[in-house]
């Protein structure tokens, strides 16, 4: 049973999501949050699988509300729920330490398989989008121009084999594990596990939070 926790200030949008996630088998609403200071609060209390977090909130906001609930290291992952078209913000977010994001408007379905998708530990947004995204809002960085320390200066990427800092490169450029084994000649099952070990020594908790590590590091800079 995967359990979420619903972060909005609108209260027909917490009803809403709430009807729609309590109508699968699969999955219960342990706690409702109009606020990030409530969200934060309410998951230190439930430990929720997944927290359905608005960006605009009264008084403590999404992105720091998903900033302190991953600064705790608890097994929560945060899905932002924003407008992508109006929301400068959503970049913000995914630094913060989201799983990824989807908006209002998406489909219910397209909902219910993001909250699935985040509980499984994948990223919510497809590489191609992400690296879209990541291109538009890339001068939210908080870096002084010049201070990027060179890729293969930068200390999260020393464990990384030559290979492996490869593949991390190409997923930062939005390349698919399909269109990474066709380019690079290998069979999808070493893409994969090729992946996961980059997630994993980089401590990046999702494919979505190692395109950022990618962009930070300097592999990869954003389209003019």
């Amino acid at each position: 049973m995967t359990t979420v926790l619903i972060a909005d200030d609108q209260a027909m949008q917490r009803f809403g999501f709430r009807m729609l996630l309590e109508s699968q088998d699969d999955m219960t609403v342990v706690a409702e949050a109009a606020n990030g200071t409530e969200a934060v609060r309410l998951t230190d209390r439930h430990h929720p699988d997944v927290v359905l977090m608005d960006i605009r909130m009264p008084g403590l906001d999404g992105i720091e509300a998903t900033r302190r609930i991953v600064a705790t290291g608890a097994r929560t992952r945060v899905l932002i729920v924003t407008t992508f078209d109006q929301d400068a913000y959503a970049y913000d977010g995914l630094r913060a330490g989201a799983s990824g994001f989807l908006v209002k408007d998406a489909q219910p379905e397209e909902l219910l398989a993001g909250v699935r998708a985040v509980a499984s530990g994948d990223a919510v947004v497809a590489p191609s989008l992400t690296r879209r995204l990541l291109d538009a809002y890339v001068h939210h960085l908080p870096r002084t121009p010049g201070t990027a320390p060179e890729p293969r200066q930068d200390p999260r990427l020393s464990a990384l084999t030559d290979r492996e800092r490869e593949i991390l490169t190409v997923v930062g450029q939005g390349w698919t594990n399909t269109e990474i084994a066709a380019r690079l000649h290998l069979a999808e099952s070493t893409v994969k596990t090729h992946v996961t070990r980059v997630l994993a020594k980089t401590a990046s908790r999702d494919r979505v939070q190692a395109v950022i590590l990618a962009y930070d590091t300097g592999l990869v800079t954003p389209t003019p």
